[in-house]
């Protein structure tokens, strides 16, 4: 395990742990499709540091992001930040007791790691091996965890309290996170910064009437988040409410904030 890790790793089990408490409260929704936000006050104060982050820094850098690079390059950097994920997603397959899920993340990291350049590329999608994200938030859905309390993050925006310890337990399930190589690790960190970079940038004016054009952008953002995060999860099942938004925000809003 690198540095960064051994000095990241107690205070993200912490913080898991936490997390992970919450969602077994007794304290959730009525019904399924209830928002329950016990902590908006906190959240609102983090949405508007949020916001005020993405209009100083992280929105005039995307734009210009995908201003001067060539779309072409952005979708292939996206690419690579993609297939770094897929040994993340295999792991979570096996966890859901999912093999043939495991299968594809595990084919499409080897085709693509080789005769996709490293991952800039993408023939497994060619080759008819679609992409199929998880989680572990997902993961601890399958395993009957609630969604638990809806809560911001610093940086990362939306999100509930189940997907929140998905998002640190991730953080080390990821085998790639292991290497021995510093400069892999930092490849990967900056791997994802630049794919958000790119979302942000490609789907400005969707992101924008949200936090910047809403009556309530926290409201909107919520709202948006819970069904579509939900949508995903009910799978097979089918949805369980109807979505105002999904014609809209379904598609560019989940590659930006449902992770």
């Amino acid at each position: 395990m690198n540095a960064t890790f051994q000095a990241a790793a107690p205070v993200f089990a912490l913080i898991s742990a936490c997390l992970l408490a919450g969602c077994t409260t007794p304290d959730t929704p009525a019904r399924p499709g209830d928002v329950f936000d016990p902590f908006e006050n906190t959240n609102r104060s983090i949405h508007a540091f949020n916001v005020g982050v993405d209009k100083v820094f992280f929105r005039p850098a995307s734009k210009g992001y995908v201003t001067i690079v060539p779309d072409p390059m952005v979708t292939s950097f996206s690419e690579f930040a993609d297939n770094l994920s897929e040994p993340g997603n295999m792991i979570n397959a096996i966890l859901q007791g999912n093999p043939k899920r495991a299968g594809t993340a595990l084919a499409r990291f080897l085709l693509n790691s080789t005769i996709g350049f490293a991952g800039l590329a993408d023939p497994a999608t060619e080759f008819g091996i679609g992409e199929d994200h998880t989680d572990f938030g997902e993961t601890l859905h399958i395993w009957g965890t609630p969604e638990g309390a809806y809560v911001e993050l610093p940086f990362f925006g939306p999100s509930n309290q189940r997907d929140a310890t998905g998002l640190v337990v991730d953080f080390f399930t990821n085998p790639i996170g292991y290497a021995r190589s510093q400069r892999v690790a930092n490849t990967t960190f900056g791997a994802e910064v630049v794919q958000r970079m790119g979302d942000r940038g490609r789907y400005s004016d969707v992101v924008d009437s949200i936090l910047y054009e809403s009556a309530d952008s926290y409201a909107q953002a919520r709202l948006i988040y819970l069904q579509n995060r939900r949508f995903q999860l009910a799978g097979d099942e089918g949805p369980t409410y109807s979505d105002p938004y999904e014609e809209l925000y379904a598609d560019p809003y989940e590659d930006i904030y449902a992770e």
